[in-house]
């Protein structure tokens, strides 16, 4: 009985290719650790975001429901910080507020937030802004 040459020939192969899985798998998980670390990155900003512009929604309300400028600021302020309590220290703007009947409020709020995660401190501007209707009913001193 003589041997097939083909079966010599893939068992050459085979040890030739041994480890080789093993090779790729320590130069691909870098490569993929870095794409994890972009994702949570990324999805930090997006919640980041998120967070500013709920705090914008909720001081244009605040706003909304005051009789004076005055009042609605300190309201609108007051909103963003309980919003964003222990995250950054909010500016509210409500420049672009129609403060008549029939008027709208808009509430831009400001803050740097720190979206660092696993010891990289990184800081991001986040702006975020929200435009409500005047209340009609308004509170009456």
């Amino acid at each position: 009985m003589s041997r097939r040459p083909g079966r010599a020939r893939s068992r050459v192969r085979r040890d030739r290719e041994r480890g080789s899985l093993s090779a790729e798998t320590v130069l691909l998980a870098p490569v993929f650790l870095l794409f994890l670390l972009f994702l949570v990155g990324a999805g930090r900003v997006v919640e980041a975001q998120g967070e500013v512009n709920g705090a914008a929604r909720d001081a244009a309300r605040a706003a909304s429901v005051e009789r004076a400028r005055s009042e609605a600021e300190t309201a609108a302020s007051a909103a963003a910080e309980d919003a964003l309590a222990g995250e950054c220290e909010p500016r509210v703007d409500l420049s672009g507020t129609v403060w008549e009947e029939g008027g709208r409020v808009r509430a831009e709020v400001s803050c740097s937030m720190d979206l660092g995660f696993l010891g990289f401190g990184v800081v991001k501007e986040v702006r975020g802004d929200s435009v409500v209707p005047l209340e009609q009913f308004r509170r009456v001193d």
